[in-house]
């Protein structure tokens, strides 16, 4: 199957691109590289260096005619979206509804959105299923639902197949140390640096993380399942920060220094998913724990700093 894979030289992109060619599928890469790397891109694929908002990405429909669109690419960090919410707006939204359109006008058959946990603000009740309501906190928060609605839309009118996703905290090899839920990346960075760790707050606050590579297969398992359907994506697994930097701690043998600032506001305090649907529907769960997966991470950016 031909799949054009938006963002797909970033972190979670790049991960899908690499697991679509080992399962036998072509994918096409479309990325701006403003955090991307055309370097994780292996072998001879079509790569295509612009912003989703551009006009022009309907000129990569027209020579591509993928068969299905994984999208990943984003503007991701809430202080950006705050800051410049027409930016914000243009990436997530318009660039969203330009891809809909060249799925529309070329026939393409599956269209994998990456939303976010942003969506649900602060929770109403633990942990989050997709009936919670949401009530998304930023402009970033806003940027990543309203597509959810046009998806939709675009299926009822254009009979366009969808899966929508809402990740939790994805973790990983290739993650830039910035962004929204990019505190395992950030945590790393320092400690491979000799920094200090810093925690805003009492580091009781909860997130749940999910491996980057465990994403990548849920996005891979929706281009044959999932039908019309939202889905978390996480592990369902609670893990504060305090936790977070014990684990980090066993893995390196040796204690952390950890400074802890006031607490800053607006912060989610507790946050974790429920990931029923997507066990059931995918016939998909995680399969790296924390430990492991702060392991590989750590490991990897030791021997290539």
């Amino acid at each position: 199957m031909k799949v054009l894979v938006t963002g797909g030289a970033g972190f979670i992109g790049s991960h899908i691109v690499d697991l679509l060619l080992q399962k036998g599928h072509r994918p096409v890469v479309v990325d701006n590289l403003s955090t991307g790397e055309e370097e994780y891109l292996q072998g001879d694929i079509p790569f295509y260096r612009m912003n989703v908002q551009d006009e022009e990405i309907i000129r990569v429909f027209e020579k591509e005619r993928p068969e299905a669109v994984i999208h990943q690419a984003a503007q991701s960090q809430v202080p950006c979206s705050i800051e410049d919410p027409i930016w914000d707006a243009k990436t997530n939204i318009l660039g969203t509804i330009r891809l809909l359109e060249g799925c529309r006008k070329y026939g393409v058959g599956k269209f994998i959105y990456a939303s976010s946990a942003a969506v649900y603000g602060n929770p109403q009740y633990l942990p989050i299923d997709e009936q919670h309501p949401v009530s998304p906190l930023s402009p970033y928060g806003i940027s990543k639902l309203t597509p959810e609605s046009y998806i939709r839309t675009y299926g009822e009118l254009y009979g366009l197949s969808y899966t929508i996703f809402r990740y939790a905290n994805v973790y990983g090899i290739r993650q830039v140390p910035h962004g929204e839920g990019a505190v395992i990346s950030i945590f790393i960075d320092r400690l491979l640096r000799g920094e200090s760790l810093t925690i805003f707050g009492d580091g009781e606050q909860t997130r749940d993380y999910i491996y980057v590579e465990d994403i990548a297969r849920a996005n891979l398992a929706a281009l044959e399942k999932g039908e019309g359907q939202t889905m978390n994506i996480g592990t369902g697994v609670s893990t504060s920060l305090n936790d977070l930097v014990k684990i980090l701690e066993g893995i390196r043998g040796e204690k952390i220094d950890v400074e802890y600032g006031p607490e800053r506001a607006g912060d989610i305090k507790h946050s974790y998913f429920c990931i029923d649907r997507a066990k059931e529907i995918l016939n998909w769960a995680p399969r790296t724990g924390l430990e492991e997966g702060l392991r590989r991470t750590l490991e990897h950016y030791g021997r290539n700093r």
